[in-house]
């Protein structure tokens, strides 16, 4: 297996011309259906008859992101982030235990809370300028170790580019916005290795009380408003 020090020096060699033809080939455009942005079943108007059954939107959103994201809304930690759902389990009084890194806040129906619909059902992201690299990005992923790999099928020959389920794809793309989208999408790969480096080395396990959650960050332990986690 690859260090992640090694991923980290193949992400930052990325060829960005490479990763735009890759792109390019199978075009894309954002249809602004929403997909992306939901809870994938359940949720307000979903499938399940119950928001425990549901899937609520769950998006990697780095600590300087988040901040970033309060700057330009003047938003609470908590309006932009919560604990990443995996790793916890379900107590008496809520979700407890360890887990790594962070996701957007959603909504009481799953769906990103950032996003908005209009009567007519086109979506829109309400902090687009600022929104993060995996939503700027989106529905492409780069396939090394220690990013994110969301399901898809690869759309260059290497493997390296990867594809998830996007009504979008297929679409013809101009050749500057391909160019901009793997500009995006390498900078997510390097970012995505250095804050899994940062996490791996500052890492200390924290044995939480009953009823508490820590997040584990590049920048240490935290608890779900952002504040250092001390016990």
């Amino acid at each position: 297996m690859k260090s992640l020090e090694s991923e980290l020096e193949r992400a930052r060699d990325l060829d960005e011309s490479a990763l735009a033809d890759a792109i390019e080939a199978i075009g894309f455009e954002c249809t602004r259906c929403g997909a992306c942005c939901k809870a994938k079943t359940g949720g307000c108007g979903g499938e399940a008859d119950d928001q425990s059954e549901s899937d609520p939107h769950t998006a990697t959103v780095f600590p300087d992101e988040i901040r970033q994201l309060q700057a330009a809304g003047d938003y609470d930690f908590r309006d932009v982030a919560r604990p990443m759902p995996y790793g916890l389990e379900e107590g008496p009084d809520g979700p407890e235990g360890e887990t790594f890194e962070w996701a957007l806040q959603t909504d009481d129906c799953g769906d990103c809370s950032f996003y908005a619909e209009a009567d007519d059902g086109t979506g829109a992201c309400t902090v687009h300028e600022d929104r993060p690299l995996i939503c700027r990005t989106y529905p492409f992923s780069v396939a090394l170790g220690g990013t994110s790999q969301p399901m898809g099928e690869a759309v260059d020959e290497e493997g390296l580019v990867r594809a998830h389920e996007c009504e979008g794809l297929g679409r013809d793309i101009p050749r500057g916005e391909a160019e901009e989208l793997a500009a995006a999408l390498k900078a997510r790969a390097v970012r995505e290795l250095e804050e899994a480096i940062g996490v791996r080395d500052s890492y200390r396990p924290t044995d939480p009380a009953d009823g508490e959650v820590v997040v584990h960050d590049s920048e240490g332990a935290k608890r779900p408003d952002g504040t250092p986690y001390e016990r």
